[in-house]
């Protein structure tokens, strides 16, 4: 087994466990952890197949931006590990259901692909292509997309805020 494979292996593996931390995790602040764990794992495995705007975006945006978010939001949300929930089971047996045929669907369509092997190529920087189309073809989405992030941030601002009653 060549190394890049046992590393990505490796990489999928850490991802996988982390995304289970997320989903089994009693604690909101270790679920939090590994979704970062999840996150950095995705980023790693898209630098290591040659996506590196991706990888980087997925480390800034996800990683450094909304998780840093999460996690400040838990922080200050008082009493939120006091929270207890009173039927944790309602809705399990559907969502094992579920996920059981959406695993057998993909299983299926894995199966039933014809695949196509060849040599992979020299990995090339895709960041002049993907900023070339930001700043031509794309910039009213990229621009309505910068504004909806930016009310959304506001309207967290608000909300969060706390009134005071004189």
């Amino acid at each position: 087994m060549p190394i890049t494979e046992a590393v990505f292996y490796l990489l999928a593996t850490f991802t996988l466990v982390c995304a289970l931390g997320v989903a089994l995790s009693n604690n909101i602040m270790y679920s939090a952890f590994a979704l970062m764990g999840t996150l950095l794992g995705v980023a790693a495995t898209f630098l290591m197949l040659g996506a590196d705007f991706l990888g980087v975006v997925q480390l800034l945006v996800y990683v450094g931006g909304i998780l840093v978010l999460t996690l400040f939001a838990v922080m200050l949300t008082h009493r939120i590990a006091e929270v207890h929930v009173s039927n944790r089971a309602v809705g399990r047996p559907l969502a094992v259901l579920m996920v059981g045929a959406v695993a057998w669907w993909m299983i299926k369509v894995a199966t039933a692909a014809t695949w196509v092997v060849k040599a992979p190529g020299v990995p090339e920087p895709t960041t002049y292509g993907i900023g070339n189309a930001f700043l031509t073809d794309y910039v009213l989405p990229y621009e309505v997309a910068s504004l909806v992030l930016l009310v959304a941030l506001i309207g967290a601002v608000v909300v969060s805020r706390k009134e005071i009653q004189g």
